[in-house]
């Protein structure tokens, strides 16, 4: 078949495609690093950024949550656009537009530009279901399971790489700036590569992109977190608090009604119903409240001078990212064996134990945190329960899903989880500056142990959100 057939999505692939795309997915694993490389290089970097931008430990966390909230907009967009008009095309406008905010970050003028910049990277999130999409499409659902595995290895991989080098390369560099070209100049060159050996996907999905939806929830995102952030100021449940999140109530109200309605949802509600697969979306947004809301606590914690703020342990940047090495480790090795550990427990097993894992990693935490030790080794306890569920997560949901929308079902998927982080950072700035010591306002050790037992809660309910799913034919 012709390349111009593929485009077109008017006949189905050829029988060659699983070959090619075989071949490609070595090019979809090396943007899965990339993209993990970035989403935790940043993470050791924040102490620094807040110095640079004058900016404090809870505003810090508006940092990563930004990201997560122009993600949670742009993945369902970029699943829908990818299921109408093929999933290569929007891969490449995704990697197109992070490379744009990651140079923004690395030169930002000011807080303001940064926060930017990290909008940009919020189509980070669309690159794995994208590529899901995309090799379920072309390969046998076997293959694809493989395929799929080696992805979420590869974020893992490279989220245990980009921490660990850019802590490195910001303690040897001594410059912010310099430090942050380097994630950049590494996702522009995938621009270029996305043109190489990367078939595309033959469209399956019919009708157009649903802007008014994606224009509702944008608002009613914003809306929320604009709430929450009047929360970090002391403001209390003041009006200030009340009514922004009230009329976030109201837009995501009129976005459900609006969704449930159109003929071409941005997001198809319809399918989230159901005990099959309502439950896995309920523990992808748990997830998202552990795996997003615990980052900037975990470094800012750890970067805290005990003689200040009477904890902490001081660390720079580099012994930051090597704290949370092994847990990086673990998720790596965890996430790599999923398909392995899967086939002999069953899906639903296999999630249960890895969100109880995340449950007493936390909790142990909170508990626990006075020696690097201890924090070490709950980390560890944390990051074994993460890979296995970034692999089996998005498994289980695709699977249950119409052919026709995977690439909507995928992308819901990191919406959902990513609108978890987007919230749970803006409580988790609130709950930080709520609790605080002396006149500096810097955040208590007890607002950081509200944190981690809250995720602690979050990983407990996420258990019984799977326990009560109805079981699939594989279990």
């Amino acid at each position: 078949m012709t390349g111009a057939a593929v485009e077109s999505g008017r006949t189905a692939p050829d029988q060659d495609a699983p070959a090619s795309v075989g071949a490609a997915v070595g090019l979809l694993v090396l943007f899965e690093l990339t993209s993990g490389f970035l989403q935790t290089g940043v993470t050791p970097l924040l102490p620094a950024l807040g110095e640079r931008h004058g900016v404090g430990a809870s505003a810090l966390n508006w940092v990563i949550s930004v990201q997560l909230l122009a993600g949670a907009v742009l993945v369902p967009v970029f699943g829908r656009l990818g299921d109408l008009h093929g999933h290569r095309r929007m891969l490449r406008l995704a990697l197109t537009a992070v490379a744009c905010g990651s140079l923004l970050v690395a030169l930002a003028p000011d807080y303001p530009a940064l926060l930017a910049g990290r909008a940009l990277q919020g189509a980070l999130v669309a690159l794995l279901p994208l590529e899901i999409a995309l090799v379920r499409d072309r390969l046998p659902a076997e293959r694809a399971r493989s395929a799929i595995a080696r992805l979420v290895g590869a974020l893992a991989l490279g989220s245990l790489l980009g921490a660990v080098v850019m802590g490195a390369l910001a303690d040897a560099v001594g410059d912010i700036r310099l430090t942050l070209l380097v994630p950049a100049v590494a996702v522009a060159l995938c621009v270029p590569v996305s043109f190489l050996f990367i078939p595309e996907s033959v469209p399956k999905a019919a009708g157009r992109p649903d802007w008014p939806g994606a224009l509702l929830l944008g608002l009613a995102l914003v809306g929320l977190l604009s709430g929450v952030a009047r929360l970090e100021d002391g403001s209390g449940l003041s009006t200030a608090v009340l009514l922004p999140v009230a009329a976030a109530a109201v837009l995501g109200a009129v976005w459900v009604w609006h969704e449930l309605r159109s003929a071409d949802p941005l997001v198809d509600l319809r399918a989230m119903r159901g005990r099959r697969v309502a439950p896995f979306y309920l523990t992808s947004f748990l997830f998202g409240v552990m795996y997003f809301g615990s980052q900037t606590p975990n470094s800012t914690f750890l970067a805290a001078d005990p003689r200040t703020d009477g904890y902490g342990f001081a660390l720079p940047a580099l012994k930051v990212a090597l704290v949370s090495l092994p847990a990086a480790v673990a998720a790596v090795i965890t996430s790599s064996a999923t398909a392995v550990i899967a086939r002999r427990l069953g899906y639903r097993r296999t999630l249960m134990t890895a969100f109880a894992l995340m449950a007493a990693g936390f909790a142990a935490l909170a508990c626990f945190h006075q020696a690097v030790w201890q924090v070490v080794a709950a980390l560890v306890v944390c990051g074994t329960g993460i890979g296995v569920s970034l692999g089996a997560l998005p498994t289980v949901i695709v699977e249950a899903t119409d052919p026709a929308r995977t690439g909507v079902a995928s992308a819901l998927y990191n919406n959902v989880k990513t609108t978890g982080g987007a919230v749970t950072g803006g409580v988790v700035a609130a709950l930080l500056a709520a609790f605080t010591t002396g006149p500096g306002g810097a955040p208590a050790e007890r607002g950081y142990v509200v944190v981690w037992a809250l995720c602690a809660l979050a990983g407990a309910a996420a258990v019984g959100a799977v326990a009560v799913a109805r079981r699939g034919e594989e279990g």
